[in-house]
């Protein structure tokens, strides 16, 4: 999984960025200063970095000019602000930067730039994972079974996309919780219970079961038997 840094100093662009991010199939770490951009590039490289050019300490061009010290080779890096002049996206580009995204911003255009970014700078993007006749295009948010698509909520296809990842080993509940919902649970997860019967339906529905309960445990997708 492709790691990203999300640096904004906008908690509201910040948070929902970094979960459409999250939901496309990236682990997304984020920053709100230039200053805590370093830091996590130090501590934790990773493969692209969502920048912004107004910060309130360090503009996002001075961190590209930190970075550039600190990483080798650089960490890619793609502009993501709202200023729109020629002389900003020249200063941009010259330093470094991959690419210049403005403000507002298509959302679909943005995750092609990213991935063609991961592309040019080699790293591995996500890929379909096929248990079966069950095709789930994580990058893509597809899912196919024997060739016929299916259509599911954003809740499920997570949790789908979650057991895809981990296809042939049992997951508990618990794990589950953490991962797809992204918070402690200690209580009660038939919330879990509930969305592998949704999708049961869905996929299930006249082809073999794809989904095993294993008791006392969690849940394993495999293959049929």
């Amino acid at each position: 999984m492709e790691r990203l840094l999300v640096v904004d100093d906008e908690p509201t662009v910040r948070e929902l960025l970094s979960a459409t991010l999250r939901f496309a199939g990236f682990e997304v770490t984020s920053a709100a200063t230039g200053a805590e951009a370093v830091e996590a590039v130090r501590l934790a490289r990773p493969d692209l970095i969502l920048l912004d050019v107004m910060l309130p300490d360090l503009d996002g061009f001075q961190v590209v000019r930190r970075l550039r010290d600190l990483a080798r080779p650089p960490v890619p890096v793609l502009f993501l602000t709202a200023r729109d002049s020629p002389a900003d996206k020249v200063t941009g580009l010259t330093l470094g930067g991959d690419d210049y995204v403005t403000k507002p911003f298509d959302l679909p255009e943005l995750l092609a730039r990213i991935r063609a970014i991961l592309r040019r700078t080699g790293v591995p993007h996500a890929h379909a994972v096929v248990v079966g006749d069950l095709e789930v295009d994580v990058e893509g948010c597809h899912v196919r079974r024997a060739g016929v698509t299916v259509r599911l909520s954003p809740t499920e296809f997570r949790l789908l996309s979650y057991l895809a990842e981990h296809a042939g080993r049992v997951v508990s509940k618990t794990s589950i919780i953490e991962d797809v919902w992204q918070y402690d649970f200690a209580g009660d997860t038939s919330i879990v219970d509930t969305y592998v019967s949704y999708l049961r339906r869905k996929l299930e529905t006249g082809g073999p079961r794809l989904i095993h309960t294993v008791h006392g445990v969690g849940y394993v997708l495999r293959e049929p038997r």
